[in-house]
């Protein structure tokens, strides 16, 4: 008879722990009705942010809505037009995949200049590359190049990328090396792998390119500490992004930057210099030093300032 009590014993806790179970997935989809429904009904309200969430919701199925992307298109052109940014260059990448709505160029590259005028990066880069394309807008390698730069100085790695080839090629730009090597090193330093194969494939995969990546951040930390411009420039742009086995710290990427500019390197003068006139790594906007460090590099060329 005891093996049959332990039985009744352990089916019953089977039992309760699906009835809990159960319980627990009618809780949990009980709140993301609710969740859901309060940004519908915000939506409705004309809240853009809510529009928006309500959009995404539908493209991607958050929220155990099923994949819509007619109606993620409604909601984030209700959106767009009320002013999101987000909106706006999402509904324009809609455009350009006929996702949900007509693939049309045209409009993709419309409502990316719109989120780009507005500050947005990955809008920028998108505007850019339209225009090097000639898609969507007439071709333009001046205005594309206007858009690259912004959109590299937010730190856009991709921009950074392709703003560092397209002066190391110097097909549609005066070429510059010194300022390709530069964009192409803060992009290689987000782990952008084509930066990395492109600086590697510049440098001959010498020791000031691409095995610098691959070290550790001890060594280079060592190497800094005796006073390497190279590594010390490199360590500064590690500490900004984060990447590369150093956690993120804007205060000693700015010594490290500035040991590297104080000891000659140009490119570091460069860095610091974009640093100063945007404000970047928590500092305060500083016109004064910003062109203190360009005269010091003495490069004003396209691609750099």
């Amino acid at each position: 008879m005891k093996p049959m009590k332990n039985r009744s014993i352990v089916l019953g806790g089977c039992a309760l722990l699906l009835a809990l179970s159960v319980s627990t997935f009618q809780s949990v989809a009980a709140d993301d009705a609710q969740k859901i429904e309060l940004t519908r009904h915000e939506a409705r309200d004309g809240d853009t942010n809510s529009q928006l969430l309500y959009g995404l919701a539908y493209l991607n199925g958050y929220d155990e809505l099923t994949p819509n992307a007619k109606k993620a298109a409604h909601w984030l052109k209700r959106s767009a037009r009320g002013g999101n940014t987000y909106a706006m260059r999402t509904l324009g990448t809609l455009y350009a995949d006929g996702r949900g709505v007509s693939k049309d160029p045209k409009q993709a590259t419309r409502w990316w200049l719109k989120a780009a005028q507005k500050g947005d990066s990955k809008a920028q880069y998108l505007m850019a590359k339209s225009l090097l394309d000639g898609i969507g807008v007439k071709q333009d390698y001046k205005e594309a190049i206007s858009w690259l730069e912004k959109s590299a100085k937010q730190g856009n790695k991709d921009a950074q990328f392709q703003l560092g080839k397209l002066l190391h090629e110097g097909n549609v730009i005066e070429p510059d090396h010194e300022s390709a090597i530069h964009w192409l090193e803060r992009a290689a330093q987000q782990a952008h792998s084509g930066a990395i194969n492109l600086l590697g494939v510049i440098n001959n995969i010498v020791e000031s390119t691409t095995p610098t990546y691959q070290q550790s951040a001890q060594q280079l930390i060592k190497k800094a500490q005796q006073g390497n411009p190279q590594a010390e420039y490199e360590l500064g742009l590690r500490y900004e992004s984060g990447a590369w086995d150093v956690l993120k710290d804007n205060k000693k990427a700015i010594t490290w930057i500035t040991r590297s500019a104080e000891s000659g390197n140009r490119t570091a003068m460069k860095t610091l210099a974009d640093i100063y006139q945007n404000g970047d790594l928590g500092l305060t906007v500083d016109s004064a030093k910003a062109k203190e460090w360009e005269k010091k590099a003495g490069v004003t060329k396209l691609g750099v300032n």
